[in-house]
């Protein structure tokens, strides 16, 4: 018997209809202070998906109580999740009612019950499908969850497994001028993205099944590395003074993450023979200018390398967790991947967290 390896069969994406440019945001928000605006203009972005509130008396969009904005993550994080989770389906050959396992992730609000319940009753999809909801990692979440993805998979060949990333970051958004929640207004946007999963019963016994494998590269391997020192350099956490939930980013996160990547990246190669310059495709979380610079520099990449990282970036900022799916996509549309290919997914996040998995074509 060979080892079940499970496959990424397709991928779909999905994003508001609202797309700002960043000057464009500032002037929404009657922005002056020159740090700020600063921000903004040098962050490598130029525009992102963003669910705004209606404008106020003053004509700025109107302040969203933390109510509010948990309905917002809600609706919009249900909508795109759906939209997301079809298209990939569809993709895929398959119907909802071809499902077997979904997995969830969010880290933009907090629902109960969670997405998995809600998206299995407003896509019809089985009422026996197995269900996880990955809440409040962060960053790095979607691959987290490909683990526990791929891990059943491997365990239910034929079966299709479905991961969800659905993130509305304007519904993690405080405004009250200062520099801290500046920094997060300034790079984060909203999406969702989705993949399916099978393992090929090929795989697993001598009497195959009829019928073609699964197309997609298989998942072989995952390696991650938290970073305890640094638990606090990110984080989401209440603020009495906005009665709301603010997150937080340490400015120097992006050389503690570039820090510890190259061992990361190591642990993932151990023992496969593999080297870094064997990897043909480099799909790395779009986490900010200077933390997709220090990942570039530590482990000896070019910009080409990066190229849908930071064009993902450039378009629609920091989708979270599902950053690197929006990444994948461009690559498979680019079809320049070749049989053999191998490939490095890399997600960052709070913890503070390193997550990287192996894919082979």
């Amino acid at each position: 018997m060979t080892h079940a390896v499970p496959r990424i069969t397709a991928v779909g994406t999905a994003l508001p209809p609202h797309s700002y440019g960043q000057e464009e945001l500032l002037g929404l928000f009657r922005v002056d202070d020159p740090r700020i605006r600063s921000l903004f203009l040098n962050s490598a972005i130029e525009r992102r998906h963003l669910t705004l509130p209606p404008p106020g008396p003053d004509g700025t969009p109107r302040p969203e109580t933390q109510g509010e904005l948990l309905r917002k993550h809600l609706d919009e994080g249900l909508h795109l999740g759906c939209r997301a989770t079809r298209t990939a389906l569809a993709h895929a050959g398959a119907g909802p009612a071809q499902v077997r396992h979904l997995c969830c992730v969010s880290s933009t609000g907090f629902l109960t019950p969670g997405f998995s319940a809600l998206l299995v009753k407003e896509l019809g999809l089985p009422r026996t499908c197995s269900r996880l909801d990955v809440v409040g990692m962060g960053c790095n979440a979607g691959l987290n969850a490909l683990a526990a993805t791929t891990g059943w998979a491997s365990t239910h060949p034929g079966d299709l497994a479905v991961l969800v990333c659905i993130e509305v970051c304007s519904a993690a958004y405080v405004f009250d001028g200062t520099l801290r929640t500046a920094v997060v207004n300034s790079l984060f946007g909203d999406g969702a993205a989705a993949v399916t999963l099978l393992t090929d019963r090929h795989d697993t016994g001598p009497s195959p099944a009829p019928g073609p494998p699964p197309a997609g590269p298989a998942v072989l391997r995952q390696a991650g590395r938290i970073i305890p020192e640094a638990s606090t350099a990110m984080r989401y956490e209440w603020d009495d003074d906005q009665g709301k939930f603010s997150f937080y980013l340490d400015r120097d996160i992006p050389y503690v993450v570039g820090a510890h990547v190259e061992e990361t990246v190591g642990a993932l190669l151990d023992g496969t023979g593999l080297q870094r310059s064997d990897i043909a495709h480099w799909i790395v979380h779009s986490g900010g200018k200077k933390v997709i610079d220090s990942v570039r520099v530590n482990l000896g990449l070019t910009r080409h390398d990066l190229r849908h990282t930071l064009g993902v970036l450039r378009d629609h900022g920091n989708l979270s967790s599902g950053s690197f799916l929006f990444s994948y996509r461009r690559l498979l549309d680019e079809k320049v991947v070749a049989p053999g290919d191998h490939a490095v997914l890399m997600t960052m996040g709070p913890g503070s967290t390193v997550e990287t998995a192996l894919l082979r074509w």
